[in-house]
């Protein structure tokens, strides 16, 4: 249920209905009308699919969702600037096309991970919980290959990689959720290994059914499920699959330009008075901010 958000420590002006990353995020509706929600709290999502199929409002759905979750912090990597560009004052940290402040962002996330798990450790939980000191944090990325393969040389590139796969394979239970996008669903982008930790999967149209299994796993294809038989035109339709499951068409909701700057000035708004709220009411953040490490020597 929404929650009425106070401008003041007092709590004396509510500003609005806020979220929860805890509450299933509603992305659009099946082929039979229903309604359909992901849960993203303790999962992942990959997102891919050929330029056009409809992969960005799908992401820019889900940022918005985070961004109206004041029990959430936002983490930004947009090769493009403009993707996610909207979002950036929602968010702890915006990195644009620079591989150095992408390595570096993942690996005070990494440090991060690790402070979490030392803490959960010593007072014996095995995962993050509401009432727990730390916020969950949403890594949106847009575009892996701009970070992966084409910006910097091979050994920045493995090392992206390297950190962003970390992350994903081990950030769940300490609130870290990996959203993660291509326009490039190739097994040099997407290695098996690092699909197979998504949770949630989803491929827009696709020019091939190898491109389309790359996304939601190796036989759906031969199975009939491939995202290569959705029309060029069905812009937001997709297969939406999740770890265990079967696969499902989806139609994801739409956000305009004007609605995605709309909800991020509101949501922006309310992270703002949120802000000096838990600074007068809560401890800080054991694990650490979500900040940029000085370049490595």
């Amino acid at each position: 249920m929404p929650t009425l958000i106070a401008s003041t420590p007092g709590g004396d002006m509510p500003l609005g209905p806020a979220l929860s990353i805890y509450d299933p995020v509603f992305i659009g509706i099946d082929e039979f009308g229903h309604r359909v929600t992901v849960p993203l709290i303790y999962r992942n999502m990959l997102i891919g699919g050929e330029p056009g199929a409809g992969k960005s409002a799908l992401l820019n759905l889900l940022v918005a969702h985070a961004a109206l979750s004041l029990d959430a912090r936002l983490c930004l990597l947009d090769g493009k600037r403009v993707e996610l560009g909207q979002w950036r004052r929602c968010a702890d940290v915006f990195v644009g096309p620079d591989q150095g402040h992408a390595i570096r962002t993942l690996q005070r996330l990494q440090t991060m991970m690790d402070n979490r798990y030392a803490f959960l450790e010593w007072f014996g939980h095995r995962k993050v919980a509401p009432d727990h000191e730390f916020s969950p944090v949403v890594v949106a990325v847009d575009e892996i290959a701009y970070f992966s393969a084409t910006a910097g040389d091979k050994k920045t590139q493995e090392q992206f990689s390297a950190l962003l796969r970390d992350l994903v394979a081990r950030g769940r239970a300490v609130g870290i959720i990996v959203i993660a996008a291509t326009q490039r669903p190739s097994s040099d982008i997407i290695p098996t290994s690092l699909r197979d930790l998504f949770a949630w999967r989803f491929a827009g149209r696709c020019t091939t059914d190898v491109s389309s299994d790359i996304v939601l796993g190796h036989g759906w294809a031969n199975r009939g499920w491939s995202a290569n038989t959705i029309s060029p035109n069905n812009q937001g339709a997709g297969l939406l699959i999740a770890e265990g499951g079967m696969p499902q068409l989806v139609k994801t909701a739409y956000l305009a330009d004007a609605d995605c700057a709309r909800i991020a000035a509101y949501a922006a708004t309310l992270r703002t008075a949120a802000t000096r709220t838990r600074r007068t009411t809560r401890p800080a953040d054991p694990s650490g901010p979500v900040a940029d490490l000085p370049a490595a020597a």
